[in-house]
């Protein structure tokens, strides 16, 4: 039987016959992603951000790192708006154009429609679709009624959705689609999917497992087939997320489910080479994806401490590489335990000197909210003195020192030269010389 499809946008992606990276809190940033597009992944998942920490953010143009970064000051600064001399502006989200534009989906955390165009229309020229989490079950997602707290909130998911089709995808022509979990009883979670896949978007992901459960505990796929064939109906793509381990684990179950693709999350956290076949090479050994991973942290300047704990996860705990790596403070140190070579070395060096970390000497936090706490005072004066400036008699300002200096200076033009200020009455020298002539 053929089914309808919904059209792709023209600057969309289609998820079918795709393997992606799955959405990963701290798994999933720019170096990650651009590891598992290197190694065969089709689509990169950016982890969820919030819509309100992208909300108020500065896209800038990053030549250093050729990336594009959005940027905000943290609180710990003037409240009047940007940021003072000294203070440091926090990276809420990167991504590398060149590499990823084309296969990147942002998954936006919110619980609200209008907060969620704003943001998701901040960065839709620069992705190839937004999705809607609605399926991540921590607290620091769902007390915010956002996550899986949306499965509870179906009327408000589906506003989530429709607003973002209307809005944004229609007018960046990009596809809106969203992550799931499934419901307690079938009929529950069919019920819910029917009214997601009407609100015009063309994609859905099932992470086959119920809020409560936890990765360790294993994926659910009873419900599967009817959720695929409820998506193929409406012409929606559907994936699965759970327990898939490889590229062609992935593609079996995609034969035995009827999906349309499927995403991998904790094993590409170990090892992105799993999104390659066997045919292709299969896993390649720790000791290359960590090599290759240091490469494209430092590339793109990746914040230290989420590096390091993606190294974690990348070189076994027993190795004595992993004891050597955990003692490190930086770029440099970590490239000499891994023995990378003079040519990352050196790379590793320069980026611990522009992020200041490591063997380069850190500015303090007590010392940045000093400088910070100096450069506020001196603004403030400098707005005290040109508030008091304004209201003071125009008498007043004529008398005032430099307003005194500057009629001393204009006098002096008219003044013979033995009695200028550079003939005056302390250049005895000078006096001398000209009697002489």
């Amino acid at each position: 039987m053929t089914h309808p499809r919904v059209p792709i946008p023209k600057r969309g992606v289609d998820y079918r016959g795709k393997i992606v990276l799955a959405p990963m809190v701290r798994s999933g940033e720019c170096p990650s992603r651009l590891l598992a597009l290197k190694y065969g992944a089709d689509l990169v998942w950016g982890p969820e951000t919030i819509d309100k920490a992208l909300i108020g953010c500065t896209r800038r143009l990053n030549p250093i790192t050729n990336t594009v970064d959005f940027t905000r000051y943290s609180n710990n600064g003037v409240k009047h708006g940007g940021g003072t001399e000294g203070q440091r502006e926090s990276v809420i989200y990167r991504l590398h154009p060149e590499i990823e534009g084309t296969k990147l989906i942002y998954q936006i955390g919110t619980s609200d429609p209008e907060t969620a165009v704003q943001a998701a229309s901040m960065i839709a020229p620069d992705v190839a679709g937004i999705d809607v989490n609605a399926g991540c079950p921590k607290p620091f997602s769902t007390t915010g009624g956002m996550g899986a707290a949306l499965l509870k909130t179906p009327d408000k998911l589906c506003a989530i959705l429709e607003a973002l089709v209307k809005e944004v995808g229609n007018k960046h022509e990009i596809g809106i689609s969203v992550k799931i979990r499934i419901l307690d009883t079938l009929e529950d979670t069919e019920k819910l999917v029917r009214r997601l896949v009407a609100t015009g978007i063309t994609g859905l992901t099932v992470h086959c497992r119920t809020t409560p459960m936890r990765p360790r505990e294993r994926a659910i796929r009873d419900q599967l087939r009817m959720i695929v064939n409820v998506c193929h109906e409406a012409g929606i793509a559907c994936l699965m997320n759970g327990d898939v381990t490889s590229r062609d684990e992935a593609l079996q179950l995609m034969q035995e489910y009827g999906t349309d693709g499927a995403m991998i999350a904790t094993a590409a956290e170990k090892n992105s080479s799993c999104f390659r076949s066997e045919k292709d090479g299969g896993l390649a050994p720790w000791q290359e994806i960590a090599k290759e991973y240091m490469r494209f942290a430092m590339e793109v300047e990746n914040r230290w401490g989420n590096t390091k704990f993606l190294l974690a996860q990348i070189i076994p705990g027993k190795a004595p590489a992993h004891q050597a790596m955990a003692k490190t403070r930086g770029y440099f140190e970590v490239a000499q335990a891994l023995e990378l070579g003079d040519e990352l070395i050196a790379l590793a060096k320069s980026v611990d000197e522009r992020l200041e970390i490591g063997v380069v000497k850190k500015e303090t936090k007590a010392e940045r909210k000093a400088k910070n706490k100096v450069a506020q005072q001196t603004a403030q004066e400098k707005r005290e003195q040109k508030a008091a400036a304004k209201t003071m008699p125009r008498t007043s300002r004529s008398r005032s020192p430099a307003a005194k200096k500057r009629k001393v200076d204009i006098g002096e033009l008219n003044m013979p030269l033995d009695v200028s200020r550079e003939m005056g009455p302390g250049t005895v020298t000078g006096q001398a010389s000209t009697l002489a002539v």
